[in-house]
């Protein structure tokens, strides 16, 4: 290129594409170094090759546009067909824990192993992994279900 200042904005473009690029391509930084290496060496040619007072307005512009430019890169590969754009949400039917496991609040059961503090038990019938709420249970003892927090099952004693 025959126009160093063409050649400069030219530079700065490719830099900014680089950054956005490391969001997407796993490059341990290689793309980061090569960007500032767009840049620097745009600047060097602005510097060299037009004038310094230009040289200038090309670093406050990439004060102010390079974050800017690189925001509006982030916000279209958030639109494109590179980002996940599903969700996991209840609504849709999506849930971590098992809903059985909500109806178990308040239910009885015994132990099939040592709670210390966590063991399995059994519980309507069907075994489930459960955490004593901190004290020792033997094994067959009669507990009662206190608390459902995810897949977590806090169990105590009947009679407590």
């Amino acid at each position: 290129m025959n126009n160093p200042i063409v050649l400069a904005i030219v530079l700065q473009a490719l830099g900014v594409g680089v950054i956005v690029a490391e969001l997407v391509i796993p490059s341990a930084g290689l793309l980061t170094v090569s960007a500032f290496a767009l840049f620097g060496y745009s600047l060097y040619v602005v510097f060299a090759h037009v004038s310094p007072s230009v040289g200038v307005w090309f670093v406050t512009a990439d004060i102010i546009l390079v974050p800017m430019l690189v925001y509006l890169g982030i916000q279209a590969l958030g639109r494109s067909r590179l980002s996940l754009r599903s969700s996991l949400k209840r609504e849709e039917g999506v849930s971590s824990q098992n809903l059985e496991q909500e109806k178990l609040k308040g239910a009885f059961g015994t132990t099939i192993t040592a709670c210390r503090p966590a063991g399995r038990a059994l519980i309507g019938g069907k075994k489930y992994d459960v955490v004593s709420g901190g004290d020792f249970l033997e094994q067959g003892m009669e507990i009662v279900v206190k608390e459902v927090n995810g897949n977590r099952i806090v169990i105590g004693t009947k009679n407590a």
